[in-house]
């Protein structure tokens, strides 16, 4: 598939890092003085950060790109230093990519012979024990993803213990950052590598049953994961890897008082707007890739009835079109009052 990844001119980049906090996706820090992107598989290519960047060192180049490797990414970052290898397999754990911060770490230890610097030093610094200079600390959190991991519990513990994370450890725990501010308020949440933190990935465990009348008063939420918005979602995120995913309009929430209960509840959420948002054609992207390397379970499209609601189904059927999988979906329209109008497999 074709993706938009983002170039920086080392040459260019005088470091100055006013681009990093404008990366939705915190792909972007600063080391040794220079600008980097730690994980491509992060970028979004929507290049948020290309107007904040006063050297116009940053460009957007549109390839053909093979499906993420981890052992590729890994040996040519291994060229900038230890502190962008630091920092890229830190991105990789806050992001919960487990698999592939494990395929780098390997790769690390039956290479390290042949590189310039000390394997044991650079994981030692990924587990959070210490770290050399110039590289941001690193933050503890819990590894327990409400079962997504695909190994479960055990391999869990063993990622725990490899990488130091202590169970009951969450984002946003009283974590110091180097300029001494603290991240999160006890809620999950948390400043990903330098990116906005409204919209760093998080996994979220859904409210308990009602065990009070007082608490029946208030719905509980069933959103698992965050963030939600099409332009934001990282589409190999654990949140859709064989999951239900639900792609809803932005107002069908709004209007429908049960939609938490009645379509949320359970599955993987996705929202956008094919009237006001820009850009779909990423969407139909994104789309196909959690058919064909999320391996997405089924979709339902949830739409208003409003005749530009169905743009979503258009962008299903056209990933659909394009992928090498094919999965269920089911169509739901949703009236102005929050009444399901028609609700169908297609």
């Amino acid at each position: 598939m074709q993706r938009d990844i983002i170039k920086i001119d080392e040459e260019k980049c005088t470091g100055c890092g006013v681009c990093v906090p404008n990366c939705h996706e915190g792909a972007l820090q600063v080391i040794d003085g220079k600008v980097r992107l730690v994980s491509e598989l992060m970028c979004d290519g929507l290049g948020a950060c290309i107007g904040h960047c006063p050297e116009d060192a940053i460009t957007i180049e549109k390839r053909e790109a093979e499906p993420y490797d981890e052992i590729a990414v890994i040996s040519e970052m291994v060229k900038k230093g230890p502190n962008t290898v630091i920092a890229h397999l830190r991105h990789l754990k806050d992001h919960h990519e487990y698999g592939y911060l494990e395929e780098g770490t390997t790769w690390l230890e039956l290479n390290g012979s042949g590189l310039s610097f000390d394997v044991a030093e650079v994981l030692e610094a990924v587990s959070g024990r210490r770290g050399p200079a110039g590289a941001t600390p690193v933050d503890t959190q819990n590894l327990n993803n409400n079962g997504q991991e695909e190994n479960g519990q055990q391999h869990q513990a063993e990622h725990r213990h490899r990488y130091g994370q202590q169970p009951g450890q969450h984002h946003g725990q009283g974590q110091q950052s180097q300029n001494g501010q603290q991240h999160g308020h006890g809620h999950g949440q948390h400043h990903h590598g330098g990116g906005c933190p409204g919209s760093a990935e998080r996994m979220i465990t859904p409210a308990p049953a009602f065990t009070t009348v007082t608490e029946a008063a208030v719905t509980p939420s069933q959103l698992t994961h965050w963030p939600v918005q099409m332009h934001l979602v990282n589409p190999n995120s654990p949140a859709y890897r064989g999951a239900d995913l639900l792609l809803a309009a932005d107002c069908v929430a709004f209007s429908m008082g049960s939609f938490h209960d009645r379509f949320l509840k359970g599955k993987a959420l996705a929202i956008a707007c094919p009237k006001l948002d820009h850009g779909t054609e990423t969407y139909v992207d994104k789309l196909t890739v959690m058919i064909d390397t999320a391996k997405v379970n089924t979709i339902t499209v949830l739409m208003m009835e409003v005749p530009c609601c169905g743009g979503l189904l258009q962008m299903v059927r056209a990933a659909l079109a394009r992928a090498s999988r094919k999965v269920p979906v089911k169509a739901a329209i949703v009236s102005i009052e929050g009444k399901i109008l028609q609700e169908e497999w297609i």
